[in-house]
């Protein structure tokens, strides 16, 4: 089955897990998806050390929602300002589950499909690297380590994912995990 078909019948038929109450701000996501030579990746970029939150890390492209803008807006318009992708090149799939994230916003992410040939061009204030993923790396074990770590009141589970010599980790690693196992957990025969 096409993979954009696959990835819309899962979004779909899901239950989404919105947040209505507990947070501060509200952020969106593009969980950017495309295929190389018939293999499913995800885009992600490395933050630069200038940024306010989060310095470093791996992450979706993505940010605060501007008033007036849907979360889907707010998704597009920070995939097109961090790694220079416009709307028209991008398919919306659908929503995933709200998180929260540490520093209290809710996060609504968004999967978008991205037909090959594409150009990216990283904002050099926020984006330091874009990543290209094979869904393969999150499905590997080798690949994974969870630590017990304190987070509101309690310790929680956070996954590590290696990919050379960086560490996809937080809340990018979380969404990751969840969406691929409700991807997987749709596409099995019944």
């Amino acid at each position: 089955m096409d993979l954009r078909v696959s990835i819309q019948n899962c979004l779909s038929a899901l239950q989404l897990r919105e947040l209505t109450a507990g947070y501060l701000r509200e952020a969106a996501v593009l969980m950017p998806i495309f295929e190389r030579e018939g293999e499913p990746c995800f885009l992600l970029t490395r933050r630069t050390e200038e940024v306010e939150t989060h310095k470093g890390q791996i992450s979706f492209p993505g940010g605060m929602r501007h008033d007036g803008e849907s979360l889907r807006q707010t998704a597009l318009r920070e995939t097109f300002e961090e790694i220079g992708i416009t709307e028209d090149r991008i398919q919306i799939l659908g929503q995933f589950h709200d998180y929260l994230s540490s520093t209290d916003y809710r996060v609504s992410p968004f999967a978008g499909y991205i037909d090959k040939p594409f150009q990216t061009r990283a904002q050099p204030q926020e984006v330091a690297e874009i990543l290209e993923v094979p869904f393969k790396t999150f499905f590997n074990p080798r690949q994974l380590r969870i630590e017990k770590m304190p987070g509101r009141g309690k310790l929680i589970n956070v996954y590590f994912f290696s990919y050379g010599n960086h560490e996809i980790w937080g809340l990018t690693a979380r969404i990751i995990k969840d969406f691929l196992e409700e991807l997987r957990r749709s596409m099995r025969p019944s």
